[in-house]
């Protein structure tokens, strides 16, 4: 029986081209950071390094505490007091990222669609962002923090992708088993082939397809998806 749907947010829920978004991001964040006396290459370098930490987290800590500790190395621990900062920048300042976005408006129509059916949704974003960001970013496309049943976040995830844990503990959180849930994303290989690991039946969608060294998957189109989720629960009723 299905349960529930899974979304990846970037080039997915929100068309964005990560490269151009990222220059963006990075351009917003040194503007905030830069009274405090960050170098803007610096700050850069150290952000990278501890999304690395987080892409490599074994569990034994959470998202947030791996890239903290990462720039407390690099600034020493009495720059933590800056988190409040950065905090803050995902609330306000990263607002101004949605420009380095693309639009689709047919986004929380399909997540309100879905809902309504009786599912549960969940924001299976990769989660190297704190809460606030992942929300900020939801608005670029109309959604909201009451669109998803659960969001994925640094805060509260010890996994990110493309390690298969991450949806296994999306799942483990969610008491979910696999065969009741699919997922919708854009990355072969961070979301076609780390959820299908987990037995998550996993569908790409549109133009926006990041590929891996294996021959690509078919991909559906956005209009696609609700017609791919009646399909599934029919096929899932006797199971």
């Amino acid at each position: 029986m299905l349960k529930a749907v899974l979304f990846d947010l970037d080039g997915t829920l929100l068309p964005m081209n990560e490269e151009v978004f990222t220059k963006g991001y990075f351009s917003c964040l040194c503007r905030k950071a830069a009274p405090r006396g960050y170098e803007s290459d610096g700050l850069v370098k150290t952000v990278w390094a501890g999304t690395k930490a987080m892409v490599k987290n074994d569990g034994s800590k959470t998202n947030e505490q791996a890239f903290w500790d990462v720039f407390a190395s690099v600034y020493g621990k009495d720059k933590l007091v800056d988190k409040e900062l950065f905090d803050e920048f995902y609330v306000k300042e990263f607002k101004m990222a949605a420009a380095f976005c693309g639009v689709n408006e047919n986004a929380p129509i399909v997540i309100r669609e879905i809902r309504a059916k009786g599912l549960r949704t969940i924001l299976a974003t990769n989660p190297v962002f704190p809460r606030d960001g992942m929300v900020t970013r939801m608005g670029f496309t109309g959604l909201e923090e009451k669109d998803f049943d659960y969001i994925t976040s640094y805060e509260i995830s010890h996994f990110s992708k493309p390690n298969p844990r991450y949806y296994e503990e999306i799942l483990a959180e969610n008491d979910l088993s696999a065969d009741e849930t699919i997922m919708f994303g854009n990355n072969e290989i961070e979301d076609y082939e780390a959820a299908s690991a987990c037995g998550i039946k996993t569908y790409l969608l549109g133009d926006l397809i990041l590929k891996g060294d294996k021959p690509p998957v078919e991909p559906i189109s956005f209009d696609g998806i609700l017609g791919t989720i009646e399909k599934e629960i029919s096929a899932r009723k006797d199971k």
